[in-house]
């Protein structure tokens, strides 16, 4: 299927869309990717249009060449840089960083992460956001910002003590310890583990698998496992999964997947 380059791209953040898929390459392999202002801008439009636009079902992030993300740019520092005029929009987006980096605004729709060698600190920070994650051999997570007197702001204090058991959370983020692909696999913080340069090749066939599904099922469920976490009563948990659900059972995409399903053949699914 033939790729279509989307114009939200920008010189560090590359967006294009594939049939139903949007693909977001971080491209600033010369700095390992870190981030700057041009690819924090391409990535806040890149999730703004994954909701808009009803043709994309899902999304999937990956990085060039042999490193996911380094994380912030430490020779810029925090304020980063001018680039893609991320100065200017943040007047009227005071949270675009943090839209960016999937701490504020997550999309509806699901993000695939396929990562490549490290992906350290903002690297790990921006993994927490997404919700399937495919992960070459070689890869190597970590949130160090610890070990430079500084402090994870990209959520880690709090979502990955909600992902993996607190005794590994505080590990990672206590001693800056870098984690490797399979320990990552064994503590339950990615989903699958890949040969070195397969990772988006990976994360390309669970997409397909995906787009199979109903997208307003999938959606529905995506909110469910995102809002009705610990933090609530397990009967409150369960209410609002049927407030949730039960608007599901009226769409016309519930009618033919049990017609298909009679018909034994394939569904087709129109986000209806």
């Amino acid at each position: 299927m033939q790729s279509e380059a989307l114009d939200i791209s920008t010189e560090n953040c590359l967006v294009e869309k594939t049939g139903h898929v949007m693909v977001v390459t971080l491209n600033r392999p010369e700095a390992k990717n870190a981030l700057n202002g041009a690819m924090l801008v391409g990535l806040y439009r890149a999730w703004r249009r994954l909701d808009a636009d009803d043709d994309l079902y899902c999304a999937i992030l990956t990085g060039t060449g042999d490193t996911f993300c380094a994380g912030m740019d430490l020779k810029t520092g925090p304020g980063g840089d001018n680039s893609g005029d991320i100065q200017a929009m943040m007047k009227e987006i005071p949270d675009l960083h943090w839209q960016a980096l999937l701490r504020h605004q997550q999309p509806r729709k699901p993000v695939i992460l396929a990562v490549e060698g490290y992906a350290l600190a903002g690297g790990t920070e921006i993994l927490q956001g997404t919700d399937l994650r495919v992960a070459a051999e070689d890869a190597v997570f970590g949130v160090t910002e610890c070990k430079r007197g500084l402090f994870p702001l990209g959520g880690s204090t709090i979502r990955l003590r909600r992902q993996i058991p607190y005794a590994l959370a505080a590990e990672i983020l206590l001693l800056g310890r870098h984690v490797s692909a399979q320990e990552a696999l064994q503590w339950g913080l990615i989903n699958r583990v890949v040969p070195k340069g397969q990772a988006l090749a990976e994360a390309r066939r669970m997409a397909e698998e995906l787009c199979e599904n109903a997208p307003l099922s999938v959606q529905a469920i995506l909110r469910s496992l995102r809002e009705n976490q610990f933090h609530l009563a397990e009967a409150d948990a369960l209410k609002r999964e049927e407030e949730l659900g039960w608007p599901i059972f009226a769409t016309q995409d519930a009618r033919e997947g049990m017609k298909a399903f009679k018909e034994k053949r394939k569904p087709n699914y129109i986000g209806k």
